[in-house]
């Protein structure tokens, strides 16, 4: 919990974009990302700790809020990496909602994909202000804010079908939302049947005897079952789930799973496969997933080894098809107490990690790779905290209509501390450290709706000749090109005189793109039967294997 007041904002971000892209594994092509800075004249960008994010299907807008700032981004996926226009859309009372951006003790937001409505809340205690909007920030309406009672901390809002009910209720908005958070001991949430204007009476969903206080965000399925993910229930992380729109709730522990410093999170696929990302009490993250609401769980792995991962922070999770999820989080490859602020020295990135076959496997993203997220500690221990809480306690994700990930995070490392380790915090507001509103966007690989997967890649050597030159050297001349819509970039290339290689290179190749290379070697008598190889180690997922290579003979001489 902290008070937020409004402030000014600052001057701009100075590393405002970066991207990544991601090589094939198999058959599939990891996410890439584009990061995007909100720009210095909006107000409060840097004192954007706390972040959430929504997506709204029917207008294409991202909505991102933090402190009593909401912010609208519109992305133009005409060019490429797409181009990102932000603008300041916070509640007022100049369009309709006075109590949206006065203060707050905690800042939340929940976009309905589905419906376009926006809920912004501002905690206020024992209960929010709240604000919400059908036409992304142009005007609000006030919301009763949440449910009585409700708790004073750490509130969430979140929404979705109705569950199958023996009374159908009244309907005046198509889907229930729900209004969550925790009051130190307990946690109560509360049904909203009018889309978050007006809420019922708060329920408990779990006692201090069942878990901790502290809860993560509230997510809804398609079939109308909610879940309230708690990293502390007993010995383990659960969730919380209710499968008659908020009445009861039961929690559903996650096996194998320790106690963690940080709230997990939950997401739903398209068929009610439950997704669950969390970091155990090593530091390390973790996923896990449920095909019967939480009931039961297989699969947990620790993911983020391709980095060496010891450390992580933030969980938050999205899901698309039923077996497309994405777990983001900020990880360190550096061991050790990352909240030793004297002797910590870790360099933290966002990473995103994303499974396209149901949770078996899970592939691993820096979406962050030349901007660290923070240097050094990082606290987690709410207001007892110092100066390294400028992230304080989470980060967000969406997905948007074409089953691009969304990452809303706080950059804590801007200007010289970009590319300087010795500069851990950043410029942020005063001395302290920075916390820049930024949004991680998909901009490669595969989404999580695989309506959308981009065309597959095609590497074809379309033809080869070799030739002995006139000091008595083989020159060999390949030419070939992607034929399919997916960039590739390190692309191996291999030439092989009979079973010796004699020449390999890697390359890049825009779609459409053709090549020539140029291979040469000392030569010897007799036959000859030279074969190029594209791609040998078969890693980029091709629409025809077939065409990957080709041979010429050189006679004997």
């Amino acid at each position: 919990m902290r008070i937020i007041l409004p402030t000014k904002g600052l001057s701009r971000h100075p590393g405002a974009v970066h991207s990544s892209s991601a090589a094939g594994t198999g058959t599939v092509v990891p996410a890439g990302f584009t990061n995007y800075a909100a720009p210095g004249g909006l107000p409060n960008v840097n004192y954007a700790g706390e972040p959430s994010i929504g997506a709204n299907w029917k207008s294409g807008a991202t909505m991102f809020q933090a402190n009593v700032s909401t912010y609208k981004a519109v992305f133009d996926d005409s060019t490429s990496p797409a181009t990102a226009i932000w603008s300041d859309v916070s509640a007022s009372g100049d369009n309709g909602c006075a109590v949206g951006s006065l203060l707050s003790l905690d800042p939340i937001l929940w976009t309905d994909h589905t419906t376009g409505r926006t809920i912004e809340s501002q905690l206020t205690g024992v209960d929010s202000l709240s604000c919400t909007t059908d036409d992304d920030g142009a005007t609000w309406q006030p919301s009763m804010g949440g449910g009585i009672p409700s708790g004073v901390d750490h509130q969430s809002i979140g929404g979705g079908p109705f569950a199958a009910s023996l009374v159908d209720p009244f309907r005046p908005y198509p889907n229930i939302v729900y209004y969550c958070s925790q009051d130190l001991a307990t946690a109560f949430c509360a049904s909203s049947l009018d889309g978050g204007t007006t809420f019922g009476a708060g329920v408990p969903t779990y006692s201090g005897l069942d878990c901790g206080g502290l809860h993560g965000r509230i997510k809804v399925g398609p079939d109308g079952t909610a879940y309230l993910p708690n990293k502390a229930c007993g010995d383990a992380q659960a969730v919380v789930v209710s499968r008659d729109n908020g009445l009861t709730w039961t929690v559903q522990h996650v096996p194998d799973t320790t106690r963690g410093a940080n709230d997990p999170a939950v997401a739903v696929g398209a068929n009610n496969t439950v997704y669950f990302g969390y970091v155990g009490a090593d530091g390390k993250p973790g996923v896990a997933v449920s095909h019967d609401h939480g009931q039961s769980w297989t699969g947990r792995q620790i993911v983020g080894g391709e980095y060496g991962i010891q450390n992580a922070v933030f969980p938050t999770m999205v899901a698309g098809d039923d077996d497309r999820a994405a777990y983001s989080w900020i990880g360190t490859p550096t061991g050790g107490n990352f909240q030793d602020t004297a002797n910590f020295k870790g360099e933290w990135h966002l990473y995103v990690t994303t499974t396209y076959d149901g949770g078996a496997t899970w592939h691993t993203t820096d979406a962050t790779p030349n901007d660290p997220v923070q240097r050094g500690s990082i606290c987690v221990t709410g207001t007892s905290c110092g100066g390294d809480r400028n992230l304080y306690d989470f980060i967000d994700s969406t997905i948007d209509s074409h089953g691009r990930i969304e990452v809303g995070y706080a950059d804590g490392c801007i200007g010289a501390c970009v590319t300087d380790p010795t500069h851990t915090s950043g410029t942020g507001p005063g001395d302290a450290r920075a916390a820049w509103a930024t949004i991680a966007r998909q901009s490669s690989g595969f989404p999580l709706f695989s309506a959308y997967d981009p065309a597959a890649a095609n590497v074809t050597v379309s033809s080869l000749a070799v030739v002995k030159n006139a000091t008595g050297q083989f020159v060999a001349t390949i030419a070939l090109g992607n034929t399919g819509a997916t960039p590739l970039s390190g692309l191996g290339l291999q030439l092989l005189d009979g079973t010796k290689q004699v020449y390999a290179t890697s390359l890049s190749l825009a779609p459409g793109a053709f090549t020539t290379v140029t291979a040469t070697w000392k030569a010897s008598g007799g036959s000859h039967t030279v074969k190029a190889i594209a791609d040998p180690q078969n890693l980029v997922a091709e629409s025809d294997e077939t065409d990957n290579s080709a041979t010429f003979t050189v006679g004997a001489r």
